[in-house]
């Protein structure tokens, strides 16, 4: 190295010498890290080929802003955006850890979050990590040492165009072939994966962007005539309510309990010939309770706030982001609103901060009476704390007065957080033993789940103790998966199966119980998915949902539609999958045959639709042009959450 620096005519004594070696080294370090980092479905040599290309378009043009600078300033663009580009590619490989998915432009504003996230986030980074950085401080050596002589010239501007037309090449180059192996590829793009797979992690960042401003900019270019096609879609495809649930429920109150992190596998499991939930084990069996042991969570970057946003309004959360945070100020007609019209208080208790997810400002879009964050409990005793706010024994116990104290009949939703990644629970208030996969996530899932369970025990007690539980349908559902594809190995140790995509999307099942006192009760084999709550449960309560617009349908209708689609674009059904653009038999869970693929495409054309109906709802805040008849449309002016001087909400 020392006989080179000292040769002035050395590749690193010119300035394309040390552009050539950034490319050259980004595009290493990126083929293998969307190798190694990325579970991307590559198969076959044009894909492999896809994957080892486009890195090198990218690390090309976009290192080749550099020439666009004069003397030592060209040298220090190089740097930056290097530095930047590696930025972006690690920020994804955190993320894809926990989320198994790739950062988009409204999560990086999702900054409100950011404070709550604590362990959660370092318990994704890993000391070999340093890794990704070797080459950025590679970079600033070559910027900043006096060994290495910097060129004060302009760079010739028709050998930078010669740069940026070879940059060009490869990029359309591999957009061309990406196009042939998956026609439609933009256009079409629910899935995150395909982009990253075929265009490369830079390349996505960059159509994201492109997503997120053309979304953003919907509302403004919307008006009432584009509401029409959406009111006729779902009308068309309302599911008429089955007479003999309808009502069931009339005139309760209506209490949801929200299972944070909760995945279906775990109903009736045995850790070590013990039950890891034997209170939801028996709920699901008991004689007034409908389980549904084919419902799917159907949240995308939003997780916690989409399954929120589901079964309040039937609508899909949005394909980037969460539309907590993007959305907040749109008009819905969600179920505190509706259900007001009926002389239904409602309210919402949570112990942690009102801010997370933007809570505070969409409940009173959505017509919530009260909210009880944080701010209502006593947070003091750190033994009562967990990573994202108050445990769910001492949340519940410290929630009755306010429950008891809401105007009957109510509708209600207590968020947990004790079952939270990363699943580390004080060992003191552990009742069950941890698993032994070697997986720390994992095998501690099993502890934090079991205190969830333990904690919904105790408040079906305290409903029994107040009254309120002979005259309160409770509806307990999961939010999303627990445990991501990412600890796939220790999974198949504890479900003793090998995980297959198909297997995969087995595992999205969440649970859903619903109690109703003298309804009764067994265990539903219907396919169902968060989009169906709403109509259901106001079918249950004898509110006809026909001249609302809802993407799901009542699960208890002999009409329903057993396919659920999925945020990117899969879909699960009784007899058909999609996933990863792969179709496979229900029953075998193989591929299926050719002959079988013409109906497969038609459904996914159909699941296509319904997705971008619902996206064009929410971009364009479409509800706004349109209001039931005898509907009252909320003004969420009129809410406050805050607490006045008596510690009582406004």
């Amino acid at each position: 190295m020392k006989k080179l620096l000292s040769k002035k005519d050395n590749l690193l004594n010119n300035f394309l010498g040390i552009y050539l070696l950034a490319v050259l080294m980004l595009w290493i370090k990126t083929y293998i890290t969307q190798t190694t980092q990325f579970d991307l479905g590559v198969e076959g040599f044009l894909q492999q080929f896809l994957l080892l290309i486009n890195p090198l378009g990218s690390a090309m043009l976009f290192l080749g802003i550099a020439f666009l600078f004069r003397g030592k300033r060209k040298y220090t663009s190089l740097v930056v955006v290097y530095t930047l580009m590696t930025i972006v590619l690690y920020s994804n490989v955190v993320y894809y850890r926990f989320f198994s998915d790739f950062i988009t432009l409204p999560t990086v504003f999702q900054t409100q979050n950011f404070g709550d996230l604590g362990s959660s986030v370092l318990s994704l980074i890993k000391p070999y990590d340093i890794l990704f950085f070797v080459d950025v401080f590679v970079m600033f050596y070559l910027r900043f040492s006096k060994k290495i002589q910097k060129e004060t010239n302009r760079f010739g501007y028709k050998k930078a165009m010669t740069i940026i037309a070879c940059a060009l090449v490869v990029s359309f180059l591999n957009l061309g072939l990406a196009e042939a192996d998956r026609p439609q590829l933009l256009s079409r793009g629910f899935d995150r994966n395909y982009i990253v797979k075929y265009l490369g992690i830079y390349n996505y960042t960059i159509y994201d962007s492109v997503e997120t401003i053309k979304a953003s900019s919907q509302r403004a270019l919307a008006d009432s005539s584009d509401v029409t096609e959406v009111i006729n879609y779902t009308k068309s495809n309302y599911a008429k309510p089955n007479a003999e649930y309808f009502g069931a429920a009339k005139g309760m109150n209506v209490i949801y309990l929200h299972l944070e992190s909760f995945q279906n596998f775990i109903i009736d499991y045995k850790l070590n010939g013990e039950e890891v939930t034997p209170f939801l084990n028996s709920l699901a069996k008991d004689k007034n309770t409908m389980y549904f042991d084919n419902f799917f969570h159907q949240t995308g970057q939003g997780k916690t706030s989409d399954a929120e946003f589901m079964l309040e309004n039937s609508l899909f959360g949005l394909p980037q982001g969460s539309a907590y945070i993007t959305k907040a100020q749109n008009t819905y007609q969600a179920a505190p609103s509706i259900l007001k019209d009926y002389g239904y208080t409602s309210a919402v208790f949570h112990g942690n901060n009102g801010s997370f997810w933007n809570r505070n400002e969409i409940y009173k879009s959505f017509g919530f009476d009260y909210f009880f964050d944080a701010s209502y409990y006593d947070t003091s005793s750190s033994e009562n704390m967990a990573e994202y706010g108050l445990l769910d024994k001492p949340f519940f116990e410290q929630s009755e007065s306010l429950l008891s104290s809401l105007p009957q009949p109510f509708y209600t939703k207590f968020i947990t957080v004790g079952n939270h990644f990363p699943y580390q629970m004080n060992q003191d208030l552990v009742t069950i033993d941890k698993a032994a996969t070697g997986d720390a996530s994992v095998d501690s899932y099993f502890q934090t789940a079991r205190y969830a369970d333990e904690a919904i025990e105790q408040m079906f007690n305290q409903l029994k103790e107040s009254g309120l539980y002979d005259n309160s349908m409770i509806v307990l559902y999961g939010d999303h998966y627990g445990i991501s594809d990412n600890h796939n190995d220790a999974m198949e140790q504890v479900i003793g199966k090998e995980i297959t995509p198909y297997e995969s999307a087995n595992l999205q099942r969440v649970p859903l119980l619903i109690h109703v006192p003298g309804m009764q009760g067994e265990t539903n084999h219907t396919y169902g998915g968060q989009t169906d709550l709403l109509p259901t449960l106001l079918h249950l309560l004898g509110v006809d949902t026909q001249k609302f617009v809802q993407f799901g349908s009542d699960l208890l209708s002999e009409e329903h539609d057993e396919v659920v689609p999925f945020r990117n674009g899969g879909f699960v059904s009784p007899t058909i999958y999609s996933v990863n653009g792969k179709y496979y038999d229900n029953k075998t869970g193989l591929l299926l045959d050719d002959s079988q693929l013409e109906f497969a495409k038609t459904i996914k054309n159909e699941v296509d639709h319904k997705l971008e109906l619902s996206d064009k709802v929410v971009n364009g805040d479409l509800l706004r042009f349109y209001t039931p008849t005898g509907y009252t449309p909320v003004d969420p002016s009129q809410y406050n959450y805050s607490k006045d001087a008596n510690g009582e909400s406004n």
